[in-house]
């Protein structure tokens, strides 16, 4: 039995979609509705909310085919993204992110099985939203999606 608890209080580390627990990458396809918009991916609503203010930047995002090209779309136009985005991108992501798993029952359920164990982005590519790889980022995805599932365990 100790050996069991053990395990749950393990983390879980997640980034590759072809790996366990792929479902919680923002490139994980899972459609969702927000904002008057139907958004293929949780990266494609996120970079679009960069460009809130241009209505050309935000629209070309919404119709790229994948996440990857949003992100990069993003990265290419970044001198044009609204000034207040530092200040906003955590409710951004934790705005979407809800959606995503409220919207997907199967994706709630997998969420909600984590228990309380720690949800880690483990990628060397990113060390804010990421935990740097070598866990000295700050893994803010981690923690909006741990909010998440605390709110839906919480709150449905």
């Amino acid at each position: 039995m100790a050996n069991m608890h053990h395990n749950h209080d393990s983390s879980i580390y997640f980034y590759h979609l072809n790996e366990p627990f792929g479902e919680f990458s923002n490139f994980y396809s899972a459609p969702i509705e927000l904002d008057g918009h139907i958004w293929p991916t949780v990266e494609h609503y996120f970079q679009a909310q960069k460009f809130s203010h241009n209505k050309h930047r935000f629209k070309h995002i919404v119709q790229l085919s994948t996440p990857r090209d949003a992100f990069d779309y993003a990265q290419m136009h970044r001198d044009e993204i609204r000034s207040d985005w530092m200040d906003i991108r955590d409710a951004v992501m934790f705005k979407a992110c809800m959606a995503k798993f409220q919207q997907h029952p199967h994706l709630k359920h997998m969420l909600l099985t984590t228990g309380h164990r720690t949800l880690v982005e483990h990628t060397n590519k990113d060390s804010y939203w990421g935990d740097g790889g070598d866990g000295t980022g700050e893994n803010r995805l981690g923690f909006t999606l741990m909010k998440v599932r605390n709110v839906i365990k919480h709150h449905h």
